[in-house]
């Protein structure tokens, strides 16, 4: 098998860079959708009539999946930011199998004794994420492999909620068996497509010149990073947990707001809706790929972030007016979004570390945001059941979209500025002038003593 994947690896280097990235792309995207029927499908269940505790049962199944997410999510900054390259297939495909027995347990004990196994179906899916995206950072194409990667998260959304409603529909499988057998469906695909996401080479010298190299960080190296850059990360962050918010409600509860815009026994939708989306989102944001300037091409990030927010506020708006209909107000709501949500996963935060040349790795700031993002997730969850249950969640989700995103547009021009004036700090330095003209990246000891002045 080893010498099978040293094969497949010798391959890849000598190709030319869009079928290196066509391959490497393909197997990121496969891995991280296949992920997603382990944690997604369960939520196309109604579970209707059913609560506990005077809270909604499917409140208690998605809240716990969040919970143990979100705990994996602030887990992740510590185990993602020291990941070793040489265990990370095992890693994906261990964590993967942890979530699948725990859906096993969803299934076979009865409720409502069985919603903590949603808790450990969440706990180790979080860390997914940064493992798979590891692969493809610090590379000429990385928004190119991550337009391909961030794909997945709109794309097998939809597709593994229509294989879930298929199979409660035509195979006649109840609400609690179908996310475990949705998942064996996949399970095949997940192994094959890690294999090939394994074979991977390692960025290139050329790669490690534009883009900075790339390193585990540990505790003081990870609190460095952020007293250089403590405030614009605090902006970049809420602003992250704002669309992470308006994501969940969008992904979590699609059944209740689809079913209210007529949509209520139609699987297809979910997978139908999201292919402009993704089409529109990921096409534009691979053409970064061309903007060789770190700094320009952050600055542009920023721009499609707020262009995002400005759709979900026009969208909203037209839809409350009865200027257009439900389908394509979630179609250009969920482009805004995207538009927001994708470039902190793979595009933001890789030309940002470009920009200052700073020797480090995307995985830890990554999950810094998602730790934050999925608390801000849970605590409107909670919010919504307890103080806001009259509210319909086609009108909730509606309401929440226009005030985050006011909030997200402020936010996105305050970053600007910050992360503005500190690249001209970063470039005055004497320090790093030398540096900084001849495109050289600083070494390890440069980069990580600079913080300190």
């Amino acid at each position: 098998m080893y010498s099978i994947q040293i094969k497949i690896r010798k391959w890849m280097e000598r190709q030319p860079d869009w079928v290196f990235a066509l391959v490497v792309s393909l197997a990121a995207f496969l891995t991280y959708s296949c992920m997603y029927a382990f944690r997604k499908p369960f939520t196309v269940g109604v579970f209707e009539g059913m609560s506990f505790w005077g809270v909604d049962y499917k409140i208690w199944l998605i809240s716990s999946q969040v919970i143990g997410y979100t705990l994996s999510k602030f887990l992740g900054i510590k185990y993602i930011a020291e990941l070793k390259a040489n265990s990370r297939a095992a890693y994906i495909l261990i964590l993967v199998g942890i979530a699948e027995v725990a859906l096993l347990l969803f299934w076979l004990v009865p409720k409502p004794y069985n919603v903590i196994f949603m808790f450990f179906n969440g706990l180790p899916l979080g860390m997914i994420w940064g493992v798979v995206f590891s692969y493809l950072e610090g590379r000429r194409l990385t928004e190119l492999l991550g337009a391909g990667l961030s794909a997945s998260f709109i794309i097998a959304s939809g597709v593994v909620k229509s294989v879930g409603k298929w199979v409660i529909v035509d195979l006649h499988v109840s609400e609690f068996a179908m996310p475990f057998l949705t998942g064996l469906f996949f399970a095949l695909p997940l192994v094959l497509s890690v294999f090939l996401l394994d074979c991977i080479p390692p960025p290139t010298a050329e790669d490690e010149r534009l883009r900075t190299k790339r390193l585990p960080m540990n505790r003081t190296e990870r609190k460095a990073f952020l007293h250089k850059f403590y405030w614009g990360i605090i902006l970049l962050v809420t602003t992250y947990t704002f669309l992470t918010i308006f994501r969940e409600l969008r992904d979590n509860f699609s059944v209740e707001i689809w079913k209210s815009l007529g949509y209520e026994n139609d699987p297809a939708i979910f997978t139908v809706a999201e292919l402009p989306v993704a089409l529109f989102t990921l096409l534009s944001l691979a053409l970064i790929t061309f903007v060789r300037s770190n700094y320009k091409a952050f600055n542009l990030i920023l721009f499609i972030i707020f262009v995002g927010f400005l759709l979900i506020i026009a969208a909203t708006l037209l839809f409350n007016s009865h200027v257009i209909g439900g389908t394509p107000w979630m179609i250009i709501v969920g482009i805004g979004l995207y538009l927001g949500y994708v470039p902190f996963n793979a595009f933001l935060y890789e030309r940002l570390i470009s920009s200052f040349k700073y020797i480090s790795n995307i995985g830890f700031v990554i999950y810094v945001s998602d730790a934050f993002g999925y608390l801000g997730s849970l605590g409107v969850t909670f919010y919504k059941n307890f103080f806001s249950s009259q509210i319909r969640w086609i009108d909730f989700f509606s309401q929440a979209g226009l005030w985050l995103s006011v909030l997200g547009l402020t936010l996105t021009t305050l970053s600007y500025f910050y992360f503005r004036n500190k690249y001209y700090q970063f470039k005055t330095d004497k320090e790093n002038e030398q540096h900084e003209f001849t495109g050289e990246p600083l070494s390890v000891a440069d980069s990580r003593a600079i913080i300190y002045k």
